[in-house]
Protein backbone atom coordinates (compact mmCIF):
# COMPACT_ATOMS: atom_id res chain seq x y z
CA UNK A 1 0.00 0.00 0.00
CA UNK A 2 0.93 3.60 -1.01
CA UNK A 3 1.48 6.32 1.85
CA UNK A 4 0.72 9.50 0.49
CA UNK A 5 2.87 12.69 2.19
CA UNK A 6 0.74 15.15 3.40
CA UNK A 7 0.26 18.00 1.14
CA UNK A 8 0.97 21.77 1.92
CA UNK A 9 -0.68 24.48 1.93
CA UNK A 10 -1.23 26.71 -0.08
CA UNK A 11 -0.72 30.78 1.09
CA UNK A 12 -4.39 30.86 0.01
CA UNK A 13 -5.64 27.53 2.29
CA UNK A 14 -3.52 29.33 5.49
CA UNK A 15 -5.39 31.07 8.11
CA UNK A 16 -3.97 34.05 9.43
CA UNK A 17 -2.73 32.75 12.44
CA UNK A 18 -0.76 30.07 10.16
CA UNK A 19 0.84 33.08 7.74
CA UNK A 20 2.26 34.67 10.56
CA UNK A 21 3.55 31.27 12.19
CA UNK A 22 5.06 30.71 8.63
CA UNK A 23 6.40 34.31 8.16
CA UNK A 24 7.37 35.32 11.77
CA UNK A 25 8.21 39.06 12.37
CA UNK A 26 12.02 39.09 12.21
CA UNK A 27 14.38 42.29 12.49
CA UNK A 28 17.76 42.31 11.39
CA UNK A 29 21.15 44.47 11.68
CA UNK A 30 20.93 47.29 8.25
CA UNK A 31 21.92 45.75 5.03
CA UNK A 32 23.42 47.29 2.40
CA UNK A 33 22.11 45.19 0.03
CA UNK A 34 18.77 46.50 0.46
CA UNK A 35 19.46 49.40 -1.32
CA UNK A 36 20.68 47.24 -4.55
CA UNK A 37 17.36 44.81 -4.38
CA UNK A 38 15.26 48.09 -4.34
CA UNK A 39 16.92 49.54 -7.17
CA UNK A 40 16.61 46.09 -9.45
CA UNK A 41 13.29 46.14 -8.23
CA UNK A 42 12.51 49.39 -9.04
CA UNK A 43 14.11 48.92 -12.51
CA UNK A 44 11.74 46.19 -13.25
CA UNK A 45 8.99 47.70 -12.07
CA UNK A 46 9.15 51.52 -14.07
CA UNK A 47 9.24 48.35 -17.09
CA UNK A 48 5.81 47.52 -15.91
CA UNK A 49 4.04 50.43 -14.57
CA UNK A 50 2.45 53.50 -16.33
CA UNK A 51 4.74 56.11 -17.71
CA UNK A 52 4.92 58.71 -14.85
CA UNK A 53 4.78 56.53 -12.22
CA UNK A 54 7.13 57.61 -9.15
CA UNK A 55 9.26 54.90 -7.42
CA UNK A 56 10.42 55.52 -4.17
CA UNK A 57 12.49 53.20 -1.61
CA UNK A 58 10.30 53.64 1.98
CA UNK A 59 10.33 51.82 4.83
CA UNK A 60 13.48 51.29 7.86
CA UNK A 61 15.18 49.13 4.68
CA UNK A 62 15.63 52.74 3.56
CA UNK A 63 16.62 54.41 6.54
CA UNK A 64 20.82 53.63 7.14
CA UNK A 65 21.79 52.14 10.23
CA UNK A 66 18.59 51.00 11.64
CA UNK A 67 17.37 46.96 12.40
CA UNK A 68 14.27 46.25 9.68
CA UNK A 69 12.61 43.17 8.90
CA UNK A 70 14.42 41.99 5.41
CA UNK A 71 11.80 42.83 3.78
CA UNK A 72 11.85 45.68 1.37
CA UNK A 73 8.83 48.16 0.65
CA UNK A 74 8.21 50.14 -2.38
CA UNK A 75 5.73 53.07 -3.14
CA UNK A 76 4.26 53.51 -6.33
CA UNK A 77 2.58 56.19 -7.07
CA UNK A 78 0.25 55.85 -10.43
CA UNK A 79 -0.52 59.10 -12.31
CA UNK A 80 -4.33 58.11 -12.30
CA UNK A 81 -6.65 55.74 -10.40
CA UNK A 82 -8.07 54.45 -13.70
CA UNK A 83 -4.79 52.42 -14.36
CA UNK A 84 -5.15 50.38 -11.01
CA UNK A 85 -7.04 47.46 -12.40
CA UNK A 86 -4.42 47.02 -15.44
CA UNK A 87 -1.75 47.19 -13.07
CA UNK A 88 -2.99 44.78 -10.90
CA UNK A 89 -2.61 42.20 -13.81
CA UNK A 90 0.08 42.88 -14.82
CA UNK A 91 2.03 42.68 -11.48
CA UNK A 92 0.01 39.59 -10.82
CA UNK A 93 1.51 38.44 -14.11
CA UNK A 94 4.94 38.65 -13.17
CA UNK A 95 4.34 37.07 -9.50
CA UNK A 96 3.05 40.20 -6.84
CA UNK A 97 0.40 38.99 -4.52
CA UNK A 98 -2.21 41.56 -4.15
CA UNK A 99 -2.76 41.28 -0.60
CA UNK A 100 -5.25 44.30 -0.43
CA UNK A 101 -7.43 46.86 -2.82
CA UNK A 102 -9.17 50.43 -2.22
CA UNK A 103 -10.33 53.11 -4.44
CA UNK A 104 -6.85 54.62 -4.39
CA UNK A 105 -4.51 51.99 -2.55
CA UNK A 106 -3.52 48.70 -3.72
CA UNK A 107 -0.71 46.44 -1.79
CA UNK A 108 1.30 43.44 -3.22
CA UNK A 109 3.77 40.80 -1.64
CA UNK A 110 6.49 39.56 -3.77
CA UNK A 111 8.88 36.65 -2.06
CA UNK A 112 6.43 34.52 0.28
CA UNK A 113 6.07 31.19 -0.83
CA UNK A 114 4.36 28.03 0.33
CA UNK A 115 7.21 26.92 2.82
CA UNK A 116 8.33 30.65 4.35
CA UNK A 117 10.51 33.42 2.80
CA UNK A 118 12.60 33.55 -0.18
CA UNK A 119 16.04 34.76 -0.45
CA UNK A 120 14.08 38.36 -1.03
CA UNK A 121 10.84 40.04 -0.48
CA UNK A 122 9.31 42.66 -1.17
CA UNK A 123 6.11 44.80 -0.59
CA UNK A 124 4.98 47.15 -2.45
CA UNK A 125 2.50 49.71 -1.82
CA UNK A 126 0.45 51.41 -4.83
CA UNK A 127 -0.79 55.10 -4.43
CA UNK A 128 -1.67 58.40 -5.93
CA UNK A 129 0.39 61.26 -6.13
CA UNK A 130 0.04 62.92 -2.50
CA UNK A 131 -0.53 59.76 -0.13
CA UNK A 132 2.62 59.37 0.45
CA UNK A 133 3.24 60.55 4.36
CA UNK A 134 6.06 57.54 4.31
CA UNK A 135 8.73 59.64 2.07
CA UNK A 136 7.82 62.24 5.41
CA UNK A 137 9.06 59.67 8.00
CA UNK A 138 11.38 58.16 5.98
CA UNK A 139 13.24 61.86 4.89
CA UNK A 140 12.70 62.74 8.81
CA UNK A 141 14.64 59.52 10.26
CA UNK A 142 17.59 59.41 7.80
CA UNK A 143 18.04 63.41 9.12
CA UNK A 144 17.49 62.66 12.91
CA UNK A 145 19.80 59.55 13.87
CA UNK A 146 17.91 59.95 17.50
CA UNK A 147 14.56 59.84 16.15
CA UNK A 148 15.93 56.36 13.99
CA UNK A 149 17.56 55.22 17.44
CA UNK A 150 14.15 55.48 19.33
CA UNK A 151 12.36 53.90 16.68
CA UNK A 152 14.51 51.26 16.80
CA UNK A 153 14.00 50.53 20.25
CA UNK A 154 10.42 50.53 20.05
CA UNK A 155 10.64 48.22 17.40
CA UNK A 156 13.22 45.60 19.30
CA UNK A 157 10.87 46.10 22.42
CA UNK A 158 7.66 45.21 19.87
CA UNK A 159 9.50 42.23 18.43
CA UNK A 160 9.55 40.40 21.23
CA UNK A 161 5.63 41.17 21.97
CA UNK A 162 4.18 40.07 18.46
CA UNK A 163 6.84 37.94 16.74
CA UNK A 164 3.52 35.82 15.68
CA UNK A 165 1.00 39.08 15.58
CA UNK A 166 2.10 41.50 12.55
CA UNK A 167 -1.35 43.37 13.03
CA UNK A 168 -0.26 43.87 16.84
CA UNK A 169 3.18 45.31 15.59
CA UNK A 170 2.08 47.35 13.23
CA UNK A 171 -0.59 49.02 15.41
CA UNK A 172 1.79 49.59 18.34
CA UNK A 173 3.95 51.30 15.90
CA UNK A 174 1.22 53.23 14.73
CA UNK A 175 1.74 56.08 17.47
CA UNK A 176 5.33 56.84 17.27
CA UNK A 177 5.06 56.90 13.35
CA UNK A 178 1.89 59.49 13.24
CA UNK A 179 3.42 61.47 15.61
CA UNK A 180 7.49 61.73 13.33
CA UNK A 181 5.36 61.92 10.14
CA UNK A 182 2.80 65.26 11.41
CA UNK A 183 6.29 66.48 12.84
CA UNK A 184 7.84 66.26 9.57
CA UNK A 185 5.06 67.35 7.49
CA UNK A 186 4.90 70.40 10.05
CA UNK A 187 7.78 71.32 9.12
CA UNK A 188 7.85 70.95 5.93
CA UNK A 189 4.93 73.48 5.60
CA UNK A 190 1.64 70.98 5.49
CA UNK A 191 -0.81 70.76 7.46
CA UNK A 192 -3.19 68.27 7.96
CA UNK A 193 -6.22 69.54 5.61
CA UNK A 194 -3.08 68.98 3.33
CA UNK A 195 -3.75 65.33 3.92
CA UNK A 196 -4.85 62.99 1.18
Amino acid sequence: VMRRLPMTKTLEDMSLEELWQLFPIVLTSHQDCWKDWYSEEAAALKQLLPAGTKVHHIGSTAVPGIRAKPIVDILACLPMAAEFPACRRVLEKTGWICMSQSDSRMSFNKGYTDTGFADRVFHLHLRLPGDEDELYFRDWLTAHPEDAALYEALKLDLWRKHEHDRDGYTAAKTGFVERITKLARERAGLSARDLP
